[in-house]
Parts: C-alpha cells; sequence; structure tokens
C-alpha cells in the first residue's frame, strides 16, 4: 500500500476491518485510522487488538460501505480488504446498484486526490490467479467502468498447526479446501490477492 500511496501523515479509513488485519498494519504509519464494519462483534476484537498495541488516534464505528458514518472530505485514503465482493457477487440482483453506492460513498469521503485501494481474493488455494467466477463482474466494473488499476499479489494464509489450518478453512472456504490441507498437511495456504487502486482528483 506504500508503493501505492505513501502513508505517513494520512488520515484513513478501513472498511470492513473485520479483527483488523489491515488496520493494525497501517496503524503505527498513519495519522490516523477509523475501522468500519458491519459486524459489531468483529470490531470489538478489532478495538482490542488496537489497545493492546497502544496505538493512539484510531476509533471504530459499525457501518454499512453503502451508508457511511462521516463527513465529507475527512480521510485521504480509504482501503478495503475481502468486503465490497459480498456485497457484489453476481448472485445479488442488485450487486451493480450496491457497487455504484459503494463508490460514490468513498469519493464522498474522501479529500481531493485521495486513494482507494480494494483487496480483493484472486483465488485460495491457488499459487497463481484463478479468481472466482460470481465475482469477474465486479471485478471488470471497477477497471471499465471506475477507472480502478489492478494488479495481484500472494498473501499466503499462514496458521499455527495443521489443525488450525483444517478447521478454520473449512469454516471460510469449505470442505473440499479443508480436505486437501488435511491430505497435504498444510499450514500454509496460498492465497492470490487482487489489489485494485484509483486516485481521485
Amino acid at each position: 500500500m506504500n508503493e501505492l500511496r505513501p502513508l505517513a501523515g494520512l488520515d484513513v479509513l478501513d472498511m470492513g476491518a473485520g479483527t483488523g488485519r489491515l488496520t493494525l498494519a497501517l496503524a503505527p504509519s498513519v495519522k490516523s485510522i477509523l475501522a468500519t464494519d458491519a459486524s459489531a462483534a468483529m470490531l470489538k476484537l478489532t478495538g482490542e487488538r488496537l489497545r493492546t498495541s497502544a496505538m493512539q488516534h484510531w476509533g471504530t464505528a459499525v457501518a454499512d460501505h453503502r451508508s457511511l458514518p462521516l463527513e465529507i472530505d475527512c480521510v485521504d485514503l480509504v482501503v478495503s480488504g475481502w468486503s465490497i465482493c459480498y456485497l457484489c457477487t453476481s448472485d445479488v440482483p442488485e450487486w451493480r446498484e450496491n457497487l455504484r453506492q459503494v463508490i460514490s460513498e468513498m469519493e464522498r469521503v474522501l479529500r481531493p486526490g485521495g486513494t482507494v485501494i480494494i483487496f480483493e481474493t484472486m483465488g485460495t488455494g491457488y499459487e497463481t490467479p484463478h479468481p472466482p467466477e460470481f465475482l469477474l463482474g465486479y471485478y471488470r466494473a471497477l477497471e471499465e467502468e471506475y477507472g480502478f488499476q489492478h494488479h495481484w499479489l500472494r498473501m499466503d494464509y499462514q496458521f499455527e498447526s495443521v489443525e488450525q489450518a483444517e478447521a478454520l478453512t473449512a469454516f471460510f472456504f469449505g470442505e473440499e479446501l479443508s480436505v486437501h490441507v488435511r491430505r497435504e498437511r498444510l499450514t500454509a495456504l496460498p492465497e492470490c490477492a487482487g489489489v485494485w487502486w484509483r486516485r481521485f482528483v
């Protein structure tokens, strides 16, 4: 992220922060960070992790991506990791309108010259990109309709044990992948991540 937009001195919004995977990585480098998520329980964990780290200038807020509880022109960087996809799968009839609302809200809260960086899956359990069919329309729209640039990188999952890898893989990705993890005795699971970014003027 620092290559796409230098982080020092920025006010940042982390949309769909979950338990703080990106929030914790960004917080030491930025001026302030607000983590939002639809789940209060997830944000409670994020807050506990931020308090334990003794970081300053952070906050959390329960929010829907399509209606952010922020004023206009209040952040320099919006990041969202693996969360917009839930509103934009091809089996959600209104996914195009959902995406329009999400992008509109991002643009509303960004200061002029602000940047959006979006992470989404390009395939779990694969060494090279293998994006899910049900997200291809969303990915095309980001690039063709909303002007985002794109590349991918490896962001493999690391687990403490085969048992943990099997349990969490089954919960998040399904039985087929967890069987593969158990059979191969994996404690690391390949993950290809797509990165989309755009600077708003």
